[in-house]
């Protein structure tokens, strides 16, 4: 599904979703197609869920985004690790 199709599906609720289509264009994240794996109420159980699939399937692609958003702005960011003390 695309994201106007989500929002109209699931008004005004938190979804965890899947990048079905996706590509990196300027520092940002393209969502073309997502897949909607459950909706919730609150942040706090979307985020839930979103731990337990990330943590079973790390190499896959997942979101927590609320419908009332009007555009999918997602910036990337490179992750570089955490440095030891010696």
């Amino acid at each position: 599904m695309n994201w106007k199709s989500i929002q109209k599906h699931y008004p005004s609720r938190w979804v965890l979703a899947e990048a079905v289509e996706a590509r990196s264009e300027g520092g940002k994240r393209i969502l073309s197609q997502l897949a909607v794996l459950d909706t919730y109420p609150d942040s706090l159980s979307a985020m839930r869920s979103y731990k337990m699939f990330h943590k079973k399937c790390p190499g896959r692609e997942f979101y927590v985004l609320h419908t009332d958003r009007r555009e999918l702005n997602v910036e990337e960011r490179r992750w570089v690790g955490i440095r030891g003390v010696r």
